[in-house]
């Protein structure tokens, strides 16, 4: 049975330590062997064969029973910590984290969304992972987690931040062409400066900026004019903007319409110089559509 304070970081790197030891011991001895039965037994020591021996009860029962041996204790370290990475601690924090093309959102108990994911140091964190669009897969390298994110399905991964720092969040699915470009952090923070965190009022941002942020649309879009995958919001609106439609080459203006359309159809046109990878975003509301453009009209 698992020790109950057993983490996924002690559980991963102990099985893996363990496992890269006996392969060690294994490979230094198979090597020591036959080094020492090439010198011993060179044909110009031995040009022929003397030993009529069939067979070696002992030795037959050693290479069996041995290996046989580390094999299981291989499983046995591995399902203890298999077993420890899936069962999540009581009392641990509940975060619900969303992927979508290409940006990871962070929803907490008390409904506040961040893109980063902010956890108190030394408790557990147990996360639920949810996929708005295609499959993604949420990882943690510092704390040895790895989870696919399923549309349709919830599925989940806990952790503990030992020490205060900030750490990186991975895509590690290809999700499309700016798969590498799906990056946050977990923030670790002291307990008590968490607990002023999670409680202190948010930054007041713009409506609109919060359902950019919260559907991922700055992962694209950047809001200071610099390239990104897709065309700069700002001064987009108003904005001459040359299309692809149909195959043929079309001057629009960025007006109201114009972003509603590109928002839920935005295969219909693309902006020249841009690649088709945008997807389309049916469960933005028309009130949160409003908030959107009102945001994108005083964004110059």
């Amino acid at each position: 049975m698992n020790p109950p304070l057993l983490t996924t970081t002690e559980a991963v790197d102990f099985s893996l330590y363990y496992i890269i030891g006996i392969s060690f011991v294994i490979l230094m001895g198979v090597t020591v062997v036959m080094i020492g039965f090439a010198v011993r037994y060179h044909r110009s020591r031995h040009p022929a064969p003397t030993s009529q021996v069939s067979h070696n009860v002992t030795l037959e029962l050693l290479w069996t029973l041995i290996p046989t041996f580390i094999a299981l204790s291989m499983f046995w370290y591995g399902w203890s910590g298999y077993l420890a990475v899936r069962n999540v601690p009581e009392g641990a924090m509940e975060v619900t984290v969303t992927g979508r093309m290409w940006s990871w959102s962070f929803e907490y108990e008390n409904g506040r969304i961040t893109d980063r994911l902010y956890v108190p140091v030394g408790q557990p964190v147990h996360v639920t992972i949810r996929s708005a669009d295609v499959i993604h897969s949420f990882y943690v390298p510092a704390f040895r987690v790895k989870r696919d994110a399923v549309p349709g399905m919830d599925t989940s991964v806990w952790f503990v931040a030992e020490e205060p720092g900030s750490y990186n969040v991975y895509c590690a699915e290809y999700c499309g062409l700016l798969h590498a470009d799906m990056i946050t952090t977990v923030e670790a923070l002291p307990q008590e400066e968490f607990i002023v965190w999670l409680e202190e009022e948010p930054p007041d941002v713009a409506r609109g900026l919060q359902l950019l942020q919260q559907y991922g649309c700055i992962g694209c879009h950047s809001l200071d004019g610099s390239p990104g995958a897709g065309p700069t919001f700002q001064g987009l609106f108003g904005r001459e903007v040359t299309n692809i439609r149909e195959g043929r080459q079309v001057t629009v203006i960025a007006d109201e319409e114009y972003i509603r359309r590109s928002i839920r159809q935005p295969q219909l046109e693309v902006t020249v110089g841009f690649p088709p990878i945008m997807p389309a975003f049916p469960q933005i509301t028309d009130e949160e559509m409003e908030e959107i453009i009102d945001y994108l009209r005083e964004l110059q």
